[in-house]
């Protein structure tokens, strides 16, 4: 991993000091962490994977990064500075790191309600297997099992997407506010 690789993982860009990543690894920390999908063992691996990888980043550009309060002259690539224009590049760097959170929770909450349209098929077809074949106790039992797994797994998913878009509306309030202050 290089620096630009770590800052692309935190959704910065150059210049930046320990306090942006600091922040951005946060917020990140928030978004991702395999805690909040808990009750989704795929959602919980696939978050695992992309919160160590952005710890890898924040353990990265903490060792390899100066703890400076303001980019130097090199980092600007000339001799000017001014702190408003650092501020509006540190509101842009974390307004690309909050929808980069946000794609990855789109993905996540469409991946969820793929599921729940399978499970609503299955709970369907398990129900007319039920009816259907009422009279033969192994096909009861094989649409009955069917209808509860279909329900099951609907509830699930249901309460999967539920969150996801209780965090991509957090975000979208975050994105408002820093647009708001640009």
């Amino acid at each position: 991993m290089n620096r630009h690789e770590a800052l692309a993982t935190l959704g910065l860009t150059d210049p930046v000091t320990m306090d942006d990543i600091k922040a951005a690894y946060l917020e990140s920390a928030q978004i991702l962490h395999p805690d909040k999908f808990a009750g989704n063992r795929k959602l919980q691996e696939r978050a695992t994977e992309q919160f160590k990888h952005m710890q890898e980043a924040y353990e990265y550009l903490r060792k390899h990064s100066k703890d400076r309060s303001e980019p130097s002259a090199d980092d600007l690539g000339s001799g000017s500075y001014s702190s408003e224009d650092f501020s509006t590049q540190n509101i842009r760097a974390r307004l690309l790191g909050l929808q980069a959170a946000r794609e990855q929770l789109v993905a996540q909450r469409d991946s969820q309600l793929d599921r729940r349209r399978n499970a609503i098929s299955i709970a369907g077809v398990g129900a007319v297997v039920f009816f259907l074949f009422h009279r033969i106790p192994f096909m009861v039992a094989l649409g009955g099992t069917a209808v509860i797994w279909g329900i099951i797994d609907i509830v699930s998913a249901y309460k999967n997407i539920e969150s996801l878009d209780d965090h991509i509306r957090s975000l979208e309030k975050q994105k408002r506010r820093l647009e708001d202050s640009l």
